[in-house]
């Protein structure tokens, strides 16, 4: 059946082992036929299997002609900017009108309560009016070159865009590649991860429905194999990913091998620091949500909170009172914050860090075990939010992304240690501090090698804000007009109104 016809009540549900359904890629705005391996889909708060996906091997060929032709026919070659933004409203009105729905589907791939997946969509849909209002605005830039000559600069698309996509937001942080480059002309082919095809494949459906031709918004289930053949294919021009920082260099290596656009947004560890003159208050309501939203699956996680040494006692003491307050429960709850990690395997490598770091003389201030919620979800993936106090930077819990409700706090003495520590890792995705000293503001937001900083907030991520990584965290920028550029490429045109000139005449 189609996804838009999943119905959710009042109080949200979800699919259940009962409702079962089985997912293939779609290309060309229909799903193909099963074929291939079928893999299991696990409801992260039971451990039950709701549904089902095939992983075929020939969907990355059907995909990949179906966007090159889409992107090289009518209507698409030759829309207007005008007329691709009018498409992207439609879409993100309809993303709006689906929220529940779709959100729904994110949670049952990433665990995250169905609360913040539903308004995670409502966002979502603001990023396809604001790339359709950009275009309003991306006109060519004419420069003279010469008293009879002059040069028009033109952005034009890159042609076929793979977008790779995470588990923790295959729809929302797929849209922050989908909406810019549907608005610059690309075709696209979203590969989400296996275990996680529901949202993306409704997103195509949504897709069709707004009007977008059939093959310019295609959904490939596939692993690493699927990415892999996906990157390498002669007839791709891009490839945008989201994911893990190994992997992200494997696959950027092959990508460029082939002289192709690459763009990724990687691994983050990053340090939430509070200084001794800043609003304490506030930084521990922001550093619980910076750590704790979404069980922690986010790549902008405040993983690792620097106290400074004065308040540092105080500090711990309001956290872990705030972490008490956090409520576990099933991502259907209206009263759940946040629910289980996303699968089984994220599960038992969150535990491995904590266990490990216990065993080299960290102490747990709270979590580390498993909640009791009943015997109907002792077989999902569930870990408390867990604070670990005692650590030292070299320990990997301290230096290695967790992506799981897992946070370090450390104490600092003064600002050069405080940004020493800061920067003591391989990642650069972003940092945040809390002050009330001008100067430092300054001081400190340039020092600090991350790629977003916040000052007094944390994790205000906003469409308008370029967002990517410094060091092992990313290459290029998403969101923004900036991302536009990211999914289109330069041509000069270069005009003489004059008579030539001939060199050689004399």
């Amino acid at each position: 059946m189609s996804l838009l016809a999943l119905q959710t009540d009042p109080t949200p549900t979800m699919p259940t082992s009962a409702q079962q359904d089985v997912f293939t890629s779609y290309v060309s705005g229909a799903a193909i036929a099963p074929a291939g391996r079928k893999i299991p889909l696990h409801d992260p708060s039971t451990g039950a299997v709701w549904a089902s996906a095939f992983v075929s091997d020939e969907a990355v060929e059907l995909a990949v002609a179906s966007a090159a032709k889409a992107f090289a026919s009518a209507p698409w070659a030759s829309m207007t900017g005008y007329e691709r933004a009018s498409l992207l409203r439609r879409l993100g009105a309809l993303i709006a009108a689906n929220a529940d729905r779709l959100g729904a589907l994110e949670s049952l791939a990433n665990g995250k309560s169905h609360a913040a997946t539903a308004a995670e969509m409502k966002a979502t849909a603001a990023w396809y009016d604001y790339y359709a209002s950009a275009l309003d605005t991306h006109d060519d830039v004419f420069r003279t070159v010469s008293r009879t000559a002059d040069a028009r600069i033109v952005r034009e698309p890159l042609g076929v865009v793979v977008a790779i996509t995470p588990f923790n937001g295959a729809l929302s942080l797929g849209s922050w590649k989908l909406a810019p480059a549907l608005a610059m002309g690309n075709a696209v082919i979203l590969k989400p991860p296996a275990e996680a095809p529901g949202s993306s494949i409704a997103l195509a459906e949504l897709a069709m429905e707004a009007g977008f031709p059939a093959g310019i918004v295609n959904v490939v289930i596939g692993d690493a194999v699927a990415s892999e053949a996906l990157a390498t294919h002669p007839g791709v021009q891009m490839v945008s990913f989201t994911g893990s920082t190994a992997t992200a260099k494997v696959l950027g290596a092959k990508v460029a091998a082939g002289m192709k656009r690459f763009v990724c947004e990687a691994g983050g560890k990053s340090a939430h620091i509070v200084f001794a003159d800043g609003d304490v208050d506030s930084a521990v309501i922001a550093a619980t949500q910076g750590a704790f939203s979404g069980s922690g699956q986010t790549c902008v996680a405040g993983s690792r909170i620097l106290v400074q040494a004065e308040i540092y006692d105080s500090f711990v003491e309001r956290y872990i009172a705030s972490v008490s307050r956090i409520r576990l429960g099933h991502p259907a709850s209206p009263k759940a914050h946040i629910g289980p990690v996303a699968n089984r395997r994220q599960y038992e490598r969150i535990n491995g860090f904590v266990n490990e770091a216990v065993a080299a003389g960290a102490r747990l201030a709270s979590g580390g075990l498993k909640p009791d919620l009943g015997p109907e979800f002792i077989d999902g993936y569930w870990i408390a939010p867990t604070i670990v106090l005692d650590v030292s930077s070299d320990m990997r819990i301290c230096r290695e992304e967790i992506f799981g409700p897992v946070v370090t706090v450390q104490r600092f003495e003064t600002e050069e240690e405080a940004i020493s520590m800061a920067n003591g890792v391989e990642y650069g995705l972003a940092a945040g501090f809390w002050t009330r000293d001008v100067g430092r503001v300054r001081r400190v937001s340039r020092q600090l090698q991350a790629g977003t900083v916040w000052v007094n907030t944390y994790r205000a991520i906003n469409l308008r804000v370029p967002f990517g990584g410094y060091k092992q965290s990313g290459i290029g920028r998403e969101n923004g007009v900036e991302a536009m550029d990211e999914f289109s490429q330069v041509k000069a045109i270069v005009v003489e109104y004059g008579p030539a000139a001939d060199p050689f005449a004399n």
